[in-house]
């Protein structure tokens, strides 16, 4: 059995148990950069005592000079701007943690909208581009609101009946046709983000099909 690491992110850090649990339970927690403060002053809620995570990635445009010269030993400096503290994270999980099999996003979201919509629409790159079915590796962005994760193809959800989905892709060309919902996706044309969110399970399975394999992102909350 593959396992689970956690990337902190330096939006809102959770205070809800699921997201807690999932740090807790973690074989290895990884931070960005301007993360590492807010990690180390929730980890002695969550372990009980003041606890260090695995590694430090990003820039380090925004790491506190304390902070980096006390954990100088964890930091992995990746300067270029082409990507952004989230990414250059993941990227390093998905090469050197190698027995991974999921990677859980944690204070990705929340306090700047900016980087709630970014960090949210770079799930559905990640799943592209390292073809994360392939590797095995699930993922997915969990906050005290919702569950978010990418699909890449058709996909059958035991999400519970009642549970309040919403589905969103960049891709115009791309026709999702469901079953389980309240409100059918079939027509949907997936030209501006609104167009298929905002819905819920009316069985406790819901299936979504393709119409080819393409990017998209499902909320769950």
């Amino acid at each position: 059995m593959g396992k689970s690491a956690v990337i902190i992110g330096d939006g809102q850090f959770p205070q809800k148990e699921y997201p807690k649990y999932l740090i807790k339970s973690a074989d290895y927690i990884v931070c960005c950069d301007g993360a590492l403060g807010k990690f180390l002053r929730n980890s002695r809620k969550i372990f009980g005592e003041t606890k260090a995570p695995d590694a430090v990635i990003g820039d380090m445009d925004s790491l506190q000079a304390s902070l980096k010269a006390s954990y100088s030993g964890l930091i992995v400096s990746v300067p270029e701007q082409e990507t952004n503290d989230q990414t250059k994270a993941f990227n390093y999980v998905v090469d050197n943690f190698r027995d991974v099999s999921e990677i859980h996003f944690i204070g990705a979201t929340g306090l700047r909208e900016d980087h709630t919509i970014g960090n949210i629409s770079l799930l559905m790159e990640y799943a592209r581009e390292r073809d994360l079915d392939a590797m095995g590796i699930s993922i997915d962005m969990v906050s005290d609101y919702s569950t978010i994760f990418p699909v890449t193809d058709t996909i059958e959800l035991q999400c519970g009946k009642g549970r309040r989905i919403s589905i969103i892709s960049p891709d115009n060309s791309l026709r999702i046709s469901s079953s389980g919902l309240v409100w059918p996706t079939d027509n949907v044309i997936f030209d501006n983000w609104w167009k298929a969110t905002l819905n819920k399970a009316e069985k406790d399975t819901v299936t979504l099909t393709f119409n080819h394999k393409s990017i998209a992102i499902v909320i769950l909350n």
